[in-house]
């Protein structure tokens, strides 16, 4: 590999490790600020979120919430999690009336226990890397993308420090041997010869 072929690589191995760390920081380093994120699957929210787009839930007072807001909340028992405006605000009976932008029915009201925050910023189409990094087939082959990533990135320096080892292991075997040499010739006997003495008729 020559050295420019060398120089794309190193960019685009280093591009791509950046891209999967930065994924990783975006789904599971922005819990350590406080936010969970969520991925949308439906068009209810439209276009103030669309299918795709990761959305980014911080928990909030309920009670500063207005109608308006947008909240994130558990829709029903079987704990399916939906992000819809609100329309209304019952602080007697403390629960929110909802309603997606494109639905034409107001949802059950919403208990403020259910509440799980306010969308605060939302990142568009990560939400399907998100759903195919954190589930399986999709989490292994990240995993396995990375872990290549990284071998590649760090392989062509090893390969050249072993053969920088190597060549230094050669240079250093010559003194060696012309030292014996050396040694050799100092032993021998004075006048001595290695040519044949030539015989004269």
């Amino acid at each position: 590999m020559n050295k420019q072929a060398k120089k794309v690589w190193s960019i685009l191995s280093t591009l791509l490790v950046v891209l999967v760390v930065l994924c990783a920081v975006f789904l599971v380093g922005s819990r350590l600020l406080g936010y969970q994120a969520y991925n949308v699957i439906s068009g209810s929210m439209s276009p103030a979120y669309e299918v795709g787009d990761l959305i980014y839930v911080k928990k909030v007072d309920v009670n500063t919430i207005q109608e308006g807001d947008p909240i994130t909340f558990v829709l029903d028992e079987n704990k399916t999690v939906a992000t819809h405006r609100v329309v209304a605000v019952d602080a007697e009976n403390q629960c929110f009336y909802t309603k997606g932008e494109t639905n034409n029915v107001v949802d059950p009201p919403v208990h403020f226990n259910n509440v799980i925050g306010v969308p605060k910023f939302s990142i568009p189409f990560l939400g399907y890397a998100a759903d195919f990094m954190q589930h399986p087939p999709g989490l292994y082959i990240t995993i396995g993308i990375f872990l290549a990533l990284i071998v590649l990135l760090f392989l062509p320096e090893l390969l050249r420090k072993r053969k920088t080892a190597k060549a230094g292991a050669g240079n250093e075997a010559a003194p060696e041997e012309a030292e014996r040499q050396a040694e050799a010739a100092d032993t021998a006997e004075p006048g001595s010869s290695t040519e044949p003495d030539e015989i004269s008729e």
